[in-house]
């Protein structure tokens, strides 16, 4: 089945959706930071580079589905919250108006849980109606999901819409998974002993890191940062990966901060040392990138913004493996009916 990508950032969606069996055709980002990235791990993609708001649907080839996580910043609660009102939010409309042409068999969006913070209802509300009546409409089903539960080792909460076109005859039922819970140790324990910091201005070390893109970003910490504990034990599971580098959490080598007031917290006292940033090959393993999968950058804050703003590859992956299962299933289920009807039509 072929797809079409959406706001691809560097492809971890996407990625998840070709480990499942789809085929991605095409794809659009508009971050020039990002393109080396996706397209030298993905060479089998056509990569359009222009906004999406100038490209016209007919030149976006046909497809059986469409995936994308528009652009989230605008919907964070870590943000401004301004949702539909910015910009950036805005561009849900270029989602809708793509769909609406290509009429695919499937969607799949992805963005933040800020979008179900009650100064959105309205918003939000609008977006679930025009994603029903999209052309000859879909049967849509979301919630938020929690990586965690998806075999990827971090507390990572994101809103999942999965439509169906109407004509299919079915809604798509969300999945619960069985899969343990993967820790710290367990994913990054091997990278403990050979990261590089990063060169002066967090410029990357390039091909002197031993494991690609395994260094880390330098520089103080905001107070912000330290008004929460940022550390996370080896046999747990890691804080939220986010864009930005200068938030990253810290390596699990570290013991937990130390207290001192309301919003106030410190490194605990002679072991300062300790205390660095998770690598971004390590934020790259949280988010279930495998090791081949290079990122290209000049400045290691981008390798953090890449990686932070994709979906979890397993998490991906198993979205579209339960998406694929449940149109074959019901492909099945039609051909009989049609096949018995016949029968008794004769």
């Amino acid at each position: 089945m072929n797809i079409v990508s959406l706001f691809a950032g560097a492809g971890g969606l996407d990625l998840g959706f070709q480990q499942a069996g789809f085929n991605i055709i095409w794809a659009n980002e508009y971050d020039k930071e990002i393109w080396e990235t996706y397209e030298k791990n993905h060479p089998n993609t056509i990569l359009d580079k222009r906004s999406i708001v100038d490209i016209p649907a007919e030149e976006i080839p046909d497809c059986d589905g469409i995936i994308g996580g528009p652009p989230c910043q605008s919907w964070s609660e870590a943000g401004a919250m301004k949702g539909i009102e910015d910009k950036r939010g805005q561009l849900f409309f270029d989602f809708i108006r793509i769909l609406e042409a290509k009429q695919p068999q499937f969607f799949l969006a992805e963005n933040v849980s800020g979008m179900l913070l009650e100064k959105h209802t309205e918003a939000l509300k609008n977006i679930v109606e025009m994603f029903r009546n999209a052309g000859i409409g879909y049967e849509l089903s979301f919630k938020m999901l929690n990586a965690s539960d998806y075999h990827v080792p971090q507390d990572r909460k994101r809103l999942i819409f999965v439509g169906i076109r109407k004509d299919l005859g079915f809604k798509y039922q969300f999945q619960k998974p069985n899969f343990p819970k993967l820790t710290l140790q367990e994913t990054i324990y091997d990278l403990k002993d050979n990261v590089l910091p990063a060169l002066p201005y967090n410029k990357t070390n390039g091909n002197k890191c031993i494991v690609p893109n395994h260094e880390y970003m330098t520089g103080d910490f905001s107070t912000i940062y330290m008004s929460r504990n940022r550390v996370r034990s080896w046999n747990e599971q890691s804080f939220t990966i986010q864009a930005g580098g200068r938030h990253a959490p810290i390596h699990p080598q570290a013991p937990k901060m130390k207290f001192i007031e309301q919003n106030v917290r410190i490194f605990v006292p002679g072991k300062e040392h300790l205390y660095r940033r998770l690598s971004v090959r390590e934020c790259a393993r949280i988010q279930t990138f495998p090791d081949d999968f290079i990122f290209y950058y000049s400045s290691v804050p981008a390798g953090y913004k890449m990686i932070g703003n994709a979906v979890p590859v397993n998490l991906a992956k198993y979205l579209a493996e339960t998406i694929l299962q449940q149109l074959k299933e019901h492909t099945i289920l039609k051909e009989v009916q049609i096949k018995k009807e016949g029968t008794l039509a004769v």
